[in-house]
């Protein structure tokens, strides 16, 4: 009997023990449920939302990628204008550069042909002007030339010179100049000497026998070496040096014959 009362009251305990458990399990299904119902709220609410939110964003997306485009569109188009006005600016420079150039070589032509016919004229003025002078046969102590082999070298190699054999004619002023540099005839001569140099186009020497002409006091061919000083540095391509020159003519040699000539250089190498 007694055992079976311990059955009974066991079983009973299970079965309260049963009943907790079973009851504590469904206020925690309870709350779970709660809480998941809650989560469905919002996730419903969120979902609402997106459906509103989602045509605004769609829109506003395409109205991006629209304006990119065009951004990318207008961006291309301006890049391909500048690149043409690039290119048409070369092309401008390029045309500008030739065509300095060639009214820089057209200059430089006119100017040396212009040279070639007055120092040719000049030179063919100096020649008759000497044969029609009176012989005189004395000289210096110092000099090995009398005033007739002086003048007979120098119409010779005036001749060379007109000629174009310029190898004679430079050893032939060479030889006035060195040897009787007190004549009168001898800044003619060092003015021929670098005449000479300049018909050969050796413009670098050319101006260096001009500078020698101005040495010669009471010379009347300073205003012709200074002319040619212009030219020969406007065909070596310097042409601050050669604006230098015609200036300094116009400045020192007003009454010069060459003024023209200077002042219309440097006009024409303005204008270029």
């Amino acid at each position: 009997m007694i055992k079976m009362m311990g059955f009974v009251s066991l079983a009973v305990l299970l079965a309260g023990t049963a009943v907790s458990a079973q009851s504590n399990a469904a206020k925690e299904i309870k709350k779970l449920n709660g809480k998941i119902s809650k989560q469905n709220e919002k996730i419903e609410s969120l979902e609402t939302q997106i459906q509103i939110l989602l045509p605004d964003l769609k829109n506003a997306l395409r109205a991006t990628l629209a304006a990119k485009q065009q951004t990318d569109s207008v961006a291309i188009m301006l890049i391909n204008r500048i690149n043409t006005l690039q290119n048409k600016i070369r092309m401008l420079e390029d045309k500008a550069a030739y065509s300095d150039s060639t009214n820089f070589q057209i200059l430089s032509q006119l100017v040396m042909i212009e040279n070639k016919i007055v120092t040719m004229a000049n030179s063919f003025t100096e020649m008759y002007a000497l044969r029609d002078t009176p012989e005189d046969a004395s000289s210096s102590s110092s000099s090995p030339y009398t005033s007739t082999s002086y003048k007979k070298q120098y119409i010779s190699a005036l001749g060379h010179y007109q000629n174009g054999d310029y190898g004679p004619a430079i050893q032939g002023f060479s030889e006035l100049v060195l040897g009787s540099p007190n004549n009168p005839l001898a800044d003619n001569s060092q003015y021929w000497l670098a005449e000479c140099y300049y018909s050969q186009k050796n413009y670098k020497r050319a101006v260096a026998e001009l500078e020698k002409v101005f040495t010669f006091p009471g010379t009347d061919k300073n205003d012709d070496a200074q002319l040619k000083l212009g030219h020969a540095y406007l065909n070596m391509g310097n042409i601050d040096k050669a604006r230098e020159e015609y200036q300094r003519l116009l400045d020192y040699f007003p009454g010069s014959e060459f003024y023209p000539k200077a002042k219309d250089a440097l006009r024409q190498l303005s204008v270029n």
